[in-house]
């Protein structure tokens, strides 16, 4: 309960955004998130901030990929949409290989039995 009590849900109103959803209903999806004031109007103060998404299959599911695309228009979010994808996608294997790396060098390191046996 104490934990609960520290968390601040307060809205920063200086820093509201409204969602539009962009897509070619393929493979992009473009978030264009468009800075707007405490009344809801357009904020032309603020830039507005695009992030793309994406999903690859893989043999276990479909696996989602996300990044914030460096734009400052939707013709420019498009432009840069692939290679974003392309850079978030080599981060992410690089983030699987690593985590392979320390699993299997967890399991050198240990029994390497994975049968669990009674009493042991």
């Amino acid at each position: 309960m104490a934990a609960q009590e520290q968390i601040d849900f307060k809205v920063d109103t200086a820093n509201l955004y409204r969602e539009d959803a962009i897509t070619d209903l393929k493979v992009a999806s473009i978030r264009r998130m468009i800075p707007v004031t405490a009344d809801g109007q357009d904020d032309p103060s603020r830039s507005p901030v695009f992030f793309g998404h994406t999903q690859i299959l893989t043999p276990q599911g479909p696996l989602p990929l996300q990044a914030k695309l460096m734009a400052n228009n939707l013709t420019e979010a498009i432009q840069v949409f692939p290679e974003a994808m392309e850079r978030e996608m080599g981060q992410m294997v690089k983030q699987i290989r690593k985590m392979q790396e320390q699993e299997q060098k967890n399991n050198k390191q240990g029994d390497d039995s994975r049968i669990i046996v009674p009493g042991r």
